[in-house]
């Protein structure tokens, strides 16, 4: 995928890429939110904290149970140009609870990925030139060429199978009812990230 970025979204991109947290930092803050009933992004409302308790549960199980292949580990190992993974999230984000994790896990087999994640709505500018369809839609992944600072490629904000059930159920009714995104939660359950972790083995095989 050819990334379009011109001067004014590389200055964008490379100040972003001073200000991003690392997972750890990121988790510690979403279990901090979770304890004190808080919330990150500009919408405190009580919807959204909710969310990012039940979103702190669901990311410390996928941080323990996630697991990656012998074939994924050797294709990530031998990668041998350094990119920066720039994740654009917030804590309430239902998707990130599931993509996060698994982007960490790939990101764990090589220390040629850097990950660094910062917040959507702490940073309009960045996200506002990684839009899906004119959407502020997050998780968003931007990758880096650590050498040129040039954005590859991106990914997000869910795996290419759901984006297509998105897409088809907003077209015939209009808006995602709540029965459809209980639907779309029992998918990331039954597909255990693997999906997602092979997408993200493709990006940078690409």
């Amino acid at each position: 995928m050819s990334v379009v970025c011109e001067r004014e979204c590389k200055q964008v991109v490379e100040s972003s890429l001073e200000k991003g947290m690392t997972y750890k930092s990121y988790i510690e803050l979403v279990n901090d939110l979770a304890k004190s009933n808080g919330t990150t992004g500009v919408d405190q409302s009580e919807d959204r904290v909710v969310y990012t308790g039940l979103n702190q549960r669901r990311m410390k199980r996928w941080n323990k149970t996630l697991k990656v292949s012998e074939k994924v580990r050797e294709s990530i190992e031998k990668l041998d140009k350094k990119y920066t993974w720039l994740v654009l999230t917030e804590s309430w984000c239902g998707d990130a609870a599931h993509v996060l994790p698994a982007i960490n896990k790939v990101a764990e087999l090589s220390e040629n990925l850097d990950l660094k994640v910062l917040l959507r709505d702490e940073n309009p500018d960045l996200m506002s030139n990684f839009l899906t369809n004119g959407a502020q839609s997050i998780p968003k992944l931007v990758m880096v060429d650590n050498e040129s600072g040039q954005v590859v490629d991106t990914y997000g904000s869910r795996p290419k199978v759901l984006t297509d059930m998105v897409k088809e159920y907003k077209e015939l009714h209009g808006k995602l009812t709540p029965e459809f995104k209980e639907d779309i939660q029992v998918w990331y359950n039954k597909d255990k990230g693997q999906t997602i972790i092979n997408e993200l083995v493709d990006l940078v095989k690409e």
